[in-house]
């Protein structure tokens, strides 16, 4: 741990002790989502740190693979997403946009002055990174305008009231909404229709990195440091949504979302994740930092009976996009079963592992 401050027992007490008293994610993924309110930017006032909002589709024709737009409004002070030399005179006002498919060079990913670069209306309703985004909320519809170097993208969204929640507690709410698509992805060859099963996604932080305008040290971040997200689109109006993170080896989250539009959402906590191959070499980024990344994964996930509900064996094969704070996103194709019954296709994944 190289003597950081949050000692690995402090993790522990955080996660194990304190989280699950004041959590209460499993019980409003059960629920409607009634309050757009909470989806508010606050890149100008307090009491939150950081916001996120991304729109993410799983599952797309190759060449694409899939399209996320990852968005960040603030810094939130945590290990795995911190990319310091991005910071703005003020860390607080650094935002960053990743968008990405696994064609080409269709790869987005910079920072901004939240104060200088963007505009974000106080209610959510509109937001605009530069020229390069923007994105307008105004629930059950969400439109997303992307203007990037090498491609472009425009989505509509219908946002269903099917939440999940990955974090429910009074400093960190992090959701999900089931959302159906149509859109337009294009570049110098042309334009795809695309249209399918989505989500729009929102966060908010509040951390110590609040109280100075200076990025945290390396010794005083939340130390978070794994984290995968990936999203399955299993045909018949199924999606999946797994996650695992976790900080000094304790498991902050480690859920799988199973949600059918027009249905409730089923929240499992019997989950478990295990990387069978890395690839041979570390990928290194631009700022030299290595980090070692799936070839082969493998899901099983089962119901408070122990019964199998899902069991999913995946291969990474696309490019991985740099830019999820540390880490990389991309695709792997999968095969598996789901209730019986045999599944495949491609999946989206988000992976970040700053671990020593």
């Amino acid at each position: 741990m190289n003597g950081q401050p949050i000692s690995r027992a402090l993790s522990r007490l955080i996660v194990d002790g304190l989280l699950p008293r004041i959590d209460r994610r499993l019980e409003a993924s059960r629920k409607p989502f009634t309050d757009q309110s909470i989806l508010r930017p606050h890149a100008s006032s307090g009491p939150w740190t950081a916001t996120h909002y991304g729109v993410f589709i799983p599952d797309l024709d190759s060449p694409y693979r899939y399209l996320n737009t990852m968005t960040l409004i603030g810094a939130i002070g945590a290990e795995l997403f911190d990319n310091d030399y991005l910071t703005v005179a003020d860390a607080r006002h650094t935002a960053t946009v990743l968008s990405s498919t696994a064609s080409g060079d269709q790869h987005h990913y910079r920072a901004y002055d939240s104060q200088r670069d963007c505009l974000f209306a106080p209610d959510g309703s509109v937001l605009r990174w530069g020229e390069d985004l923007q994105i307008e909320v105004d629930l059950p519809r969400v439109t997303v305008r992307g203007r990037y170097q090498h491609f472009s993208a425009d989505i509509e969204l219908t946002v269903t009231d099917q939440v999940s929640y990955f974090v429910k507690t009074p400093i960190y709410d992090h959701l999900s909404l089931l959302a159906e698509y149509t859109g337009v992805i294009a570049d110098a060859t042309g334009a795809t229709a695309i249209n399918g099963l989505g989500t729009f996604e929102y966060a908010r932080f509040l951390s110590h990195q609040s109280l100075t305008r200076r990025a945290l040290p390396s010794q005083l971040k939340l130390p978070i440091d794994f984290f995968t997200y990936q999203i399955i689109d299993l045909g018949n109006r199924t999606q999946v949504l797994l996650t695992d993170v976790r900080a000094r080896g304790a498991i902050a989250c480690r859920l799988a979302h199973v949600r059918v539009l027009g249905k409730s959402t089923e929240v499992y906590t019997d989950v478990r994740m295990d990387v069978t191959e890395y690839r041979e070499k570390p990928t290194i980024d631009e700022q030299g930092r290595s980090m070692r990344l799936p070839r082969r994964l493998n899901w099983t996930v089962r119901d408070d009976h122990g019964h199998l509900v899902l069991a999913v064996d995946g291969l990474v094969d696309s490019p991985l996009r740099y830019g999820h704070g540390r880490g990389y996103v991309g695709a792997y194709s999968y095969t598996g079963e789901y209730q019986g019954n045999p599944v495949g296709g491609s999946a989206y994944m988000e992976w970040v592992d700053t671990a020593r």
